[in-house]
């Protein structure tokens, strides 16, 4: 592969594959079980083969597929084992790789960015990339100043590419959406379309990296490298020395380690609006950067990639903390009537109180306690009740309507609430709401950081 696949014809042929193969696996492997094969063989053999095949096509076409990828496997704690297991270390490898573009393509394209000289002031250049993303790569590199610094090149006809794959999924959504039992496809499909302008655009992401770079300079906690320089597909940046991403935490970490990097991972994401301005709208493990302390314990949370981001100058809105809180204290009409106000519940649509707690339950249940323990079965319980037609709570989601304003802020926290899930971690998630969620914290109540 010479460079990102542009040819939208190839590119929808290979999406269009993916409901394909598993239709056939699918047609294969009920001859297999006439035959005389345990059903439950067959089916394990099926969802693995989808799996490689899944992430083979999204992480090879990199754009609107792999973005897709990395979005689901965010979520992917939601899904019973018996379904995510076949999926979940193909869809993991997503949040930290995928296949390299040519080296000879990287220099071209530095070239037409930062002019002829462009070695003259990248002295340096690793011939082989550090990291690959849905729109482009980064390669380590040395800055004329004797700085380390991380160049991310976006890939030729990304652009393109990320619009054409998201319009073709979201066609493709309902054939798409066996392949991941439980995930509702389209709305997906249709977030990433909205955002994905905002991602594609380096010097938008840029400025949003440099105003969280200056509000957490010399954090003890979080590093943000500063922007060094910037084009319209290349983004220069500070380089940030880390042996892992969350992904490998994740996978292998201690309980010390997720909880630590867990507990940091969720401050992040709710002190950037109060501190920025701005939220930070990506959550995938592979944004977040372990950098343990000297001698090998958990230390502070490096945060990359703002090609997503929320803008927030009044910082997180006074409503949502407050509203939970209302939640949290049970206070049913008060709730409602909350809800409809910020145009949650639209005029004379009628919902049940007490269904509607049960709903927000993944939004109430982790800020009523102390501590609270995410886990994969917590969120799959949470997950399966309010998408079960069968039970009460699932009504709910009919009569809920989502405001623009709060598009980003509920997809960051229901994936930020995966990711927590995904690393199994204890939080003090309530303290965390107290300190940075404004209407949150009791007036006069203990905590009360007003």
């Amino acid at each position: 592969m010479t460079e990102l696949p542009r040819k939208a014809v190839a590119r929808t042929a290979k999406l269009a594959a993916l409901p394909l193969g598993y239709a056939g696996r699918n047609a294969l492997g009920l001859g297999k079980r006439l035959g005389g094969r345990p059903a439950e063989v067959v089916m394990s053999e099926i969802q693995q083969r989808t799996a490689d095949q899944l992430f083979r096509t999204l992480g090879e076409l990199k754009g609107g597929a792999m973005k897709f990828g990395q979005t689901l496997s965010v979520l992917e704690a939601a899904l019973p084992d018996e379904l995510a297991a076949p999926y979940r270390e193909h869809l993991t490898r997503l949040q930290d790789s995928a296949p390299p573009m040519p080296t000879q393509t990287v220099r071209d394209i530095l070239a037409a960015e930062l002019g002829d000289d462009w070695r003259d002031q990248l002295v340096w250049l690793d011939g082989g990339p550090t990291a690959s993303a849905s729109i482009g790569q980064v390669h380590q590199g040395r800055w004329h100043d004797g700085r380390e610094v991380a160049v991310k090149v976006q890939y030729p006809g990304a652009g393109d590419a990320l619009r054409s794959d998201l319009r073709q999924l979201s066609r493709l959504a309902r054939t798409i959406a066996p392949l991941m039992p439980g995930m509702e496809v389209k709305p997906l499909v249709e977030e990433l379309q909205a955002r994905a302008e905002d991602e594609l655009d380096y010097h938008l992401e840029a400025e949003a990296q440099a105003a969280f770079a200056a509000a957490f300079r010399d954090d003890p906690d979080f590093v943000v490298p500063d922007v060094v320089a910037v084009g319209s597909t290349v983004l220069v940046t500070e380089w940030v020395e880390s042996p892992a991403s969350l992904a490998s935490v994740i996978r292998h970490g201690t309980q010390a380690e997720r909880d630590h990097y867990g507990e940091l991972f969720a401050r992040f994401l709710f002190a950037g609006p109060a501190r920025a301005g701005l939220l930070h709208a990506d959550p995938h493990p592979g944004n977040f950067r372990v950098i343990p302390d000297d001698e090998g314990a958990p230390g502070r949370l490096a945060v990359l990639d703002y090609g997503a981001a929320a803008r927030l100058p009044g910082g997180m809105p006074e409503a949502m903390g407050r509203l939970i809180r209302i939640a949290i204290d049970a206070a049913r009409e008060d709730l409602v009537e909350g809800l409809r106000e910020e145009g949650f519940i639209k005029d004379r649509v009628k919902v049940d109180p007490d269904l509607l707690l049960e709903y927000l339950a993944p939004f109430v249940e982790p800020a009523a306690v102390d501590r609270f323990q995410f886990s994969r079965a917590w969120m799959q319980q949470q997950f399966q009740r309010i998408n079960d037609p069968d039970d009460p709570a699932y009504l709910i989601a009919t009569r809920l309507n989502l405001p623009p304003s709060y598009l980003l802020i509920h997809r960051t926290w229901l994936g930020g609430v995966g990711v927590l899930s995904q690393l199994e971690a204890e939080a003090p998630f309530r303290q965390i709401l107290i300190d940075h969620l404004p209407g949150f914290a009791e007036p006069d109540g203990p905590g009360d950081t007003a």
